[in-house]
């Protein structure tokens, strides 16, 4: 009986010993899928394979909580305080939060001012310019509606959102991006890629 017992008892830990083997098999192989899985996301992000911006796009304050709500026009008021906003697809409702340079400044202004060769990038006097300075990749958030100045309070670099965020001050030597927009049933909707690169020449 005694070696009944044992043998019992050895049986049951060799049982054990192989339910171990075969979850740490199990284990290793979901992590090694996850890892193979991931990589060509790191990769991407690596590489700046990032979503963005793209035309039938909808903005969304960058800020707000919640799933992404379309901003309208009227959510943006004249001289008023910027609304940094982020691109996503209405289909998918998947916000386009994955890199900084997807960051967008909203703004308006009286339509006649902006000037002729951005009037149709524009949408009934809304903007929209990189929320990221050109000069050393500082968040750009403060526009002075009396100067008509886009200001990045980083190293004091300015640009004039009425003429295509032309470069009017500071140390940044490239204008700031600029994203077409347009209106659809009073919706902002991204109109096409920027018109050049956001972020830093570096």
């Amino acid at each position: 009986m005694k070696v009944q017992i044992e043998q019992n008892d050895c049986s049951c830990e060799s049982q054990c010993n192989l339910s171990r083997r075969n979850a740490l098999k199990l284990t290793t192989g979901v992590v090694l899928g996850l890892a193979a899985g991931l990589s060509p996301l790191l990769k991407a992000e690596e590489q700046g394979e990032q979503s963005s911006p793209a035309a039938g796009d909808f903005l969304a304050d960058a800020y707000a909580e919640g799933a992404p709500v379309a901003l309208c026009l009227n959510d943006i008021k004249v001289g008023a305080k910027p609304i940094v906003a982020y691109p996503f697809n209405p289909k998918t409702g998947v916000l386009k939060d994955d890199t900084r340079l997807n960051k967008v400044l909203l703004l308006r202004v009286d339509a006649e001012q902006i000037s002729q060769d951005f009037q149709e990038s524009s949408a009934d006097g809304v903007l929209a310019y990189s929320g990221v300075c050109t000069h050393k990749g500082c968040d750009i958030t403060t526009y002075d509606a009396a100067n008509d100045e886009i200001v990045c309070f980083c190293h004091f670099s300015k640009f004039q959102p009425t003429s295509g965020g032309e470069v009017l001050g500071g140390p940044a030597t490239r204008n700031l991006p600029i994203l077409p927009i347009k209106l659809d049933n009073e919706t902002l909707v991204v109109a096409g890629a920027f018109l050049s690169r956001p972020g830093t020449t570096s």
